[in-house]
């Protein structure tokens, strides 16, 4: 029976230098959409101005980046 030697090497992932995460936001009762930004404050806060205009209160939030899985050394 052959044998097999397993080596494990540690790794990290981090976000790709050079590259901002994207936030998202969609409102779950009706078709509104808050503009993809940079900063997720800003999304938030557009997300609360609709439910002060509509009421409506359950959107899905997204973030969006690049990871970058290295070895760690």
């Amino acid at each position: 029976m052959p044998r097999s030697i397993l080596r494990y090497t540690k790794h990290r992932i981090t976000q790709q230098p050079d590259t901002e995460a994207t936030f998202e936001a969609k409102c779950l009762t009706c078709a509104w959409e808050a503009k993809p930004a940079s900063d997720g404050a800003t999304v938030d806060v557009e997300c609360m101005s609709h439910t002060g205009r509509t009421g409506h209160a359950q959107f899905r939030r997204l973030c969006t980046s690049v990871a970058l899985v290295e070895r760690a050394e």
